[in-house]
């Protein structure tokens, strides 16, 4: 089962940035400044925070729906600003039956990766969610966990980069008005420090489809 697949870079193109602060902030003297965490980002890309189940499992009917779980309520904690720098996550999962019955558990995969600057996969852990509906019931939920370790190096930015991108800038300045991340340099060496912890349901190639074209 391949997990990069072309939609999921697309999905995922967009968090690679995401330490930096686009917008900035106003500072006390007027000035804008953009801020910058070396903490990697936590997201879920596209198309793999829900999944279903169907049975029997080869059919895409309506009808035949049987379990359908979303991943929701994504909160993390960063180390920062120790080395390596680590980041912990959890997740709620909601799921839902078909038809109530007897007690029944429902175990759903599900992967942790580590991505630098959006394309390069540094690791990936598949994990197990166990869901747990009780007799009669048709709604269960669970708790899932997610962690990521980099070191500080990694995700520090050099000094000029670094002092590029967060200079305060007042509205007087020259470069008030130029985004720094325009500079391709500077977008490359900000690609290599950030890093992504993402978090989605481990699913097949038919699986993944189904969610991009539903």
């Amino acid at each position: 089962m391949r997990l990069l697949t072309p939609v999921l870079i697309g999905a995922v193109a967009a968090v690679s940035l995401s330490a930096c602060s686009s917008a900035g902030e106003f500072d006390e003297t007027g000035g804008v400044r953009i801020t910058r965490s070396a903490c990697p980002a936590v997201a879920v890309p596209t198309y793999t925070g829900d999944i279903t189940l169907f049975n029997p499992p080869a059919s895409r009917d309506a009808r035949a729906i049987d379990v359908t779980a979303t991943i929701t309520n994504l909160k993390s904690t960063c180390s920062g600003p120790t080395d390596p720098i680590t980041t912990n996550a959890t997740f709620d999962v909601q799921a839902r039956r078909a038809t109530a019955g007897p007690a029944r558990d429902v175990v759903l995969p599900y992967f942790a990766t580590v991505m630098r600057g959006g394309t390069v996969v540094v690791s990936k852990q598949v994990q197990q969610v166990t869901l747990r509906f009780a007799e009669g019931q048709l709604r269960a939920s669970a708790v899932g966990t997610a962690g990521a370790s980099v070191k500080a190096a990694a995700a520090t930015l050099p000094a000029d980069i670094l002092e590029k991108v967060t200079r305060r800038r007042k509205p007087t300045d020259a470069d008030a008005s130029i985004d720094p991340m325009n500079d391709p340099a500077t977008r490359a060496a900000v690609a290599r420090a950030s890093f992504e912890l993402l978090v989605g349901f481990q699913m097949t190639e038919d699986q993944l489809r189904y969610n991009a074209t539903r």
